[in-house]
């Protein structure tokens, strides 16, 4: 059993002041992308990456949203009816400013695999202390594994890295 405790926040104003909880249930945050094109960023996601899809939600015979994992992380795709008393039309570009990184044990066999199976991906580098292995999908959204190693910063990835 988590044990939850309080703690205080002030901002300026007497009036500006929260009671916080602390150790609260929350496990996991999963990033929610809006697709233009569900069939081409599965491919991306499952062949391509190697996510695997774990959940999935099929309207009017058409999949609209799915849950994708990878080890312990994941992140839902969904594609909104473009037409129609059920269509959405985002406020902004899809993909447009959004990252996301996944910690990982090893962020360079990512890289190899996926290239392997001819997914673009930036050279990989060591920034803070990282592998940093960047991904573009098909919709913009950035998409980075990044693993911890001892190698100098802003060294550059070649095929004799293990």
């Amino acid at each position: 059993m988590s044990q939850a405790s309080s703690l205080e926040i002030r901002f300026g104003a007497p009036d500006m002041t929260f009671k916080k909880k602390t150790g609260t249930n929350v496990k996991q945050a999963v990033p929610f992308f809006h697709v233009s094109n569900m069939e081409e960023s599965l491919h991306y996601y499952v062949v391509g990456l190697g996510f695997l899809m774990t959940k999935k939600w099929i309207d009017e015979g058409k999949l609209r949203w799915c849950w994708l994992e990878i080890g312990e992380a994941a992140l839902m795709l969904q594609e909104f009816r473009k037409e129609g008393p059920n269509s959405w039309k985002p406020s902004c570009k899809v993909g447009e400013g959004v990252s996301i990184c996944f910690m990982c044990e090893d962020a360079l066999t990512i890289y190899r695999e996926a290239t392997s199976r001819g997914i673009a991906a930036k050279n990989p580098f060591v920034g803070n202390a990282l592998w940093v292995v960047s991904f573009s999908d098909p919709d913009g959204y950035r998409v980075d594994f990044e693993s911890p190693t001892d190698a100098p910063e802003e060294t550059e990835y070649s095929p004799e890295h293990k």
